[in-house]
């Protein structure tokens, strides 16, 4: 399982668990073995989040079915990691309802569910496959290649896997999306108006619950003292002087692109810290001999190289750090504007040409690169975009600068009380097949093996304590309320609650979330 998939899951766990304060475990099934690393960053998360824990699935359990239907209490809900979509049968089959968790742009949402449209009209009802790119609801005009990779191909089988995935996502009960809507008003405002589903039937509801980065100290790989070497660099270096170059766990080049990525660093003449797997075609990293001639020696008062590995928050945040030359994977994309990072943009795999056009284009916070054909990019080009976006006193430089200084404010507020994130979360709390009933259980998926679940059961039990609502049953005896009536009555009155009015206490066989959320106890404390 990558990290790209395990943590913006934890992520979302730990901001269940801390909204209005509320009690929850959580213990996410991992759907294969975990390597050293992610075992390192599993005993991270516990010791820092004792409520949140980890359980391997043996291989007798990856029959989703019979698995489901081993548990005491049949599941309410599941909710996917979105490379999950194959599960989407099983949960049909048991009439469970199913949510989507999409740790990527808005953006790349909204394309999805517009995909089945674009390949009836282009394929089926031949209109123009390029005009259609260029009026999906929600997103600016794209070209053929700024398609994400596993859909630029309409004849591959990776293309109908995502077709199959884009029409599951239409049915299921709601999507839930690491970003947040002031980020990407345009693509927020055509999937809560569901013009992303043109066809006649409803748009599933959509949650915008971002920006969720992961803040677990101490996960460090096991043996890896690069991390503790650059922050103690970073200490000794100007304010906003440095920028910082990583690529993410699959960012490799050619020896020759690595070369021109040296020279660019030392003609700049900007502070930096770059972060160096092996490239394509090697084992190991021999530093001298990759890059230029004399390159550690003449820059070691101003740059810093290190091997495979960099603590990305920690850097992040650093007040040293002034920019970012990144891959636009998303994870990194909601770091840099978490922590008001302006960026260069340099997608390399996966839906990354479109995260750039985004985050170029829409949200304004990065530069692009001008590639060359095959994606090379010369030295001269990232020369010329660095000290751009790091000295500019006009221009796109300081536009980006501070564009990406108010998403920091606006991602903030978003996630502070009463902001769209939190309130997004309450909106998928309140969801009426979540609360209705005082017991709930809930299914996550986790990573990019089709047909593996993480699976979650809830089964809170609630106290009834009086509340200013209780005036509104004839007989305000919990045993005496149903329900469902008490969920209708109080659809709206439970919003109101707080914890001084009720609590609740939870005893649960626990897969995902176990809760105690005042929220939540509001409508049900009337109704065991």
């Amino acid at each position: 399982m990558g990290r790209g998939h395990l943590v913006p899951m934890v992520e979302l766990a730990r901001f269940i668990t801390t909204h209005h304060n509320a009690t929850i475990s959580a213990t996410l099934l991992l759907p294969s073995p975990p390597n050293t690393s992610t075992l390192h960053y599993i005993s991270a998360v516990t010791a820092a989040t004792p409520s949140i824990t980890f359980h391997n699935l043996s291989h007798s359990n990856h029959n989703i079915i019979r698995t489901l239907q081993s548990f005491p209490t049949k599941p309410k809900a599941f909710i996917f990691d979105f490379f999950n979509h194959s599960a989407a049968a099983a949960a049909a089959s048991l009439s469970i309802p199913t949510f989507y968790y999409f740790p990527n742009a808005a953006s790349c949402v909204a394309l999805f569910l517009y995909l089945p449209t674009i390949h009836q009209n282009s394929i089926k009802n031949g209109y123009s496959y390029v005009d259609m790119l260029r009026s999906i609801p929600g997103l600016p005009p794209l070209s053929p290649e700024d398609m994400p990779a596993p859909i630029s191909d309409r004849h591959s089988r990776s293309y109908e896997s995502f077709l199959t995935m884009s029409l599951q996502m239409r049915n299921s009960n709601g999507i839930i999306v690491n970003t947040f809507e002031n980020l990407e008003p345009k693509a927020t405002m055509a999937l809560k108006n569901g013009a992303c589903v043109p066809e006649p039937k409803t748009s599933p509801p959509v949650f915008c619950v971002g920006p969720l980065v992961s803040t677990i100290r101490g996960s460090d790989p096991v043996g890896d003292d690069g991390g503790k070497e650059c922050l103690s660099w970073l200490n000794s270096q100007p304010s906003r002087s440095v920028v910082f170059l990583s690529f993410g766990s699959y960012g490799r080049f050619s020896k020759v692109q690595m070369r021109e990525i040296a020279v660019a660093l030392e003609r700049s003449g900007k502070r930096f810290l770059w972060v160096v797997r092996d490239p394509m075609g090697t084992e190991e990293i021999n530093l001298e001999a990759l890059l230029t001639k004399g390159f550690l020696e003449r820059t070691k008062e101003k740059g810093m190289v290190i091997k495979n590995w960099a603590p990305q928050v920690e850097v992040l945040s650093h007040d040293s750090v002034g920019g970012f030359v990144t891959h636009c994977g998303w994870n990194s994309v909601m770091e840099a504007v978490t922590f008001g990072v302006p960026m260069v943009a340099w997608p390399l795999y996966a839906e990354q040409n479109l995260n750039k056009v985004v985050i170029v284009e829409e949200m304004k916070v990065a530069l692009p690169l001008k590639e060359d054909e095959g994606g090379f990019v010369r030295a001269s080009e990232l020369e010329e975009r660095v000290v751009e976006l790091m000295e500019s006193e006009r221009g796109r430089g300081k536009e980006v600068r501070e564009r990406v200084l108010a998403a920091r404010n606006g991602g903030a507020a978003a996630l502070a009380g009463g902001g769209f994130s939190r309130v997004a979360l309450d909106e998928l709390q309140f969801q009426k097949l979540w609360w209705r009933t005082p017991s709930l259980t809930l299914v996550v998926t986790l990573s990019d093996f089709p047909g593996r679940l993480s699976l979650s059961q809830y089964s809170p039990l609630f106290t009834f304590l009086p509340s200013p609502f209780s005036s509104s049953f004839p007989n305000p005896n919990p045993d005496a309320c149903h329900p469902q009536t008490v969920a209708s009555s109080f659809r709206f009155g439970c919003h109101l609650s707080r914890s001084d009015h009720c609590r609740s206490s939870a005893t649960t066989t626990v897969l995902f979330v176990e809760e105690e959320d005042v929220s939540i106890c509001a409508a049900a404390c009337l109704c065991l």
